[in-house]
């Protein structure tokens, strides 16, 4: 393999090189320059320098996408500080635990999560900084309200006549392996744990990008950043690899609803699209699949012929409604329905499927669109090695193993995790089970960790939302399961306590609705459960009394 370069070295070259092209731009709202996201990188790392923060400090970030969200997250890293990306969607319990347990010095704080935080639950906190304009939140030292409210006048000091790209030196991490950021799969204390990433990861990642798609993409393309920069999928190739490109990327801000995300696309039309199966589900199967019910429309596709013309045009249609200016739409996290993936290549969509996890920060396996095999989630990515453990690996299901740059350092303050995870061979453990064909084509069968997929990207461990349910009145165990985009909790209730109350059915449903509410209460949006289910029989189980989930998910 190649040498590997410094990565904040390369924000430094993409920032002066793209001095004054456009950088990032809050949808509807105002743009950001290379200049400008320079200027604000400068004012933070004086602030953080003013205040007390050391190289390799934690500073965590939490808040919806914006262009704040992205300067901030910059300055953090150039500095020499570990960044602590955490999703806007966890409950405030979620996001003090996550701060606790990582240690982090400073939180930027978005609009909405600086409302709903309560900051004497995170006592190690030396101050919350606002992300729209950097304000402070709360400063519990001296140090950091001195520098905020001087801040102008310190940087007016340091550059008295102007601010040029000569003056930009970022820190340079000392080793590839040097740790930059901490990306916590989860919120809860039982299950949270802190990926640790370091700078060759976030570099492998951009440069993979960079090789299959660099003679594709160049400086002044646009982009839409829908996934949130919390996840991984969403940070690598959203905003690093489009910013170390020199492109401009376009952030939402709000809630992405169908309404917003089209006419985005629409307006921005962007150069490449990287998405969750199930937003593209959604647009098929609302604004495709309705109009091939058509009587006319079914015979048209059944005619030899005619029908190829019908899909053609039906592909230009689609390709229009995401801009139809992309190279290729990228979909990851999951596999598509196959009735979905079947229309989408039957009608020559440009698409292919990814395979990652936030131990790899994230990609495993790609393959381009001109090449993609159905069903499969592309081969071993750029710097990757992927092998099956299986004694007949294009038959017989066996754990999917991955070896390369990607790969974390470990889990933060967990060992025994890290052990299993990555064996003395440097081999990481993925918990998915699948097959790998003789031209090294991946398919995945199964995912022991059970881990789901949300419309928006979002990691979703059922087992954690069944222990919180499991704790509920009458609940005797649970199974959760995904249905499109809807979660549903399959619940045998616990019979022998409802007859001894004299409960009958319609008490135990009545029950079970109002534990829903409950539980919903306590979870973030894409945890939430659209109903509950009863299951009047004990779910099946392993020797070892694990349910056998397999059974109870379509």
């Amino acid at each position: 393999m190649e040498q590997i370069p410094s990565f904040n070295q390369l924000i430094q070259d993409s920032i002066t090189r793209n001095w004054d092209r456009d950088a990032l731009t809050d949808y509807k709202g105002a743009t950001l320059q290379y200049h400008d996201v320079a200027r604000k990188i400068e004012k933070l790392h004086i602030m953080f320098e003013s205040s007390g923060v050391q190289k390799g400090d934690k500073i965590a970030i939490c808040g919806r996408n914006s262009a704040a969200w992205a300067s901030a997250f910059l300055a953090v890293i150039t500095y020499g500080a570990i960044a602590v990306p955490i999703l806007h969607e966890f409950i405030p319990d979620q996001i003090h635990n996550i701060v606790n347990h990582s240690d982090a010095k400073l939180l930027f704080a978005g609009d909405v999560v600086a409302t709903q935080i309560d900051p004497t639950k995170m006592p190690k906190l030396e101050g919350i900084i606002y992300i729209p304009d950097y304000s402070l939140v709360i400063s519990r030292t001296e140090k950091l309200t001195y520098a905020r409210e001087h801040l102008n006048e310190m940087f007016g000091h340091k550059f008295p006549k102007y601010f040029r790209k000569e003056h930009v030196h970022y820190y340079i991490e000392q080793s590839p392996d040097e740790l930059a950021l901490i990306n916590y799969t989860s919120g809860t204390t039982g299950f949270s744990k802190g990926v640790m990433l370091p700078y060759r990861s976030l570099w492998s990642n951009a440069d993979f990008a960079k090789h299959v798609l660099g003679s594709k993409i160049k400086a002044g393309d646009s982009v839409i950043s829908i996934l949130p920069m919390a996840h991984m999928y969403g940070m690598a190739f959203e905003f690093l690899f489009e910013f170390l490109m020199g492109c401009h990327v376009y952030y939402l801000t709000r809630i992405p609803s169908p309404a917003i995300i089209a006419a985005a696309f629409s307006e921005i039309r962007p150069v490449i699209i990287i998405s969750v199966p199930l937003i593209i589900e959604k647009i098929i199967k609302k604004k495709v699949f309705p109009k091939l019910q058509d009587p006319r429309m079914r015979l048209l596709t059944r005619m030899p012929g005619i029908n190829k013309k019908v899909f053609e045009r039906i592909n230009e249609q689609v390709t229009q409604a995401f801009g139809g200016r992309f190279i290729e739409v990228i979909v990851g996290g999951a596999a598509f329905s196959q009735e979905v993936e079947q229309f989408l290549r039957r009608m020559g969509f440009r698409y292919t499927v990814g395979y990652g996890a936030t131990e790899c920060g994230p990609i495993i396996g790609y393959e381009d669109w001109s090449r993609f095999v159905p069903g499969s989630c592309g081969k071993a990515a750029y710097h990757m090695q992927v092998k099956i453990v299986s004694r007949d690996p294009t038959h017989i299901a066996g754990e999917i193993l991955c070896k390369g740059p990607n790969v974390m350092l470990g889990y933060y303050k967990n060992e025994d995790a890290t052990k299993a995870a990555i064996d003395a061979d440097g081999w990481f453990h993925t918990g998915d089970l699948g097959l790998m064909d003789k031209d090294g084509n991946i398919f995945i069968k199964g995912r022991s960790k059970n881990m789901l997929l949300g419309s928006n990207g979002q990691n979703i461990y059922p087992e954690e939302i069944e222990d919180k349910l499991n704790s509920l009145t009458l609940v005797s165990e649970s199974v959760v399961i995904q249905e499109g985009d809807k979660l549903i909790g399959l619940v045998h209730p616990d019979y022998d306590a409802a007859k001894s109350m004299g409960l009958g059915d319609a008490d135990i449903k009545e029950i079970m609705e109002h534990n829903r509410k409950t539980l919903n209460a306590e979870q973030p949006n894409y945890c939430h459960l659209s109903e509950i289910r009863i299951h009047e029989e004990e779910f099946e189980k392993t020797p070892k009394r694990s349910i056998k989930r397999f059974l109870y998910t379509k």
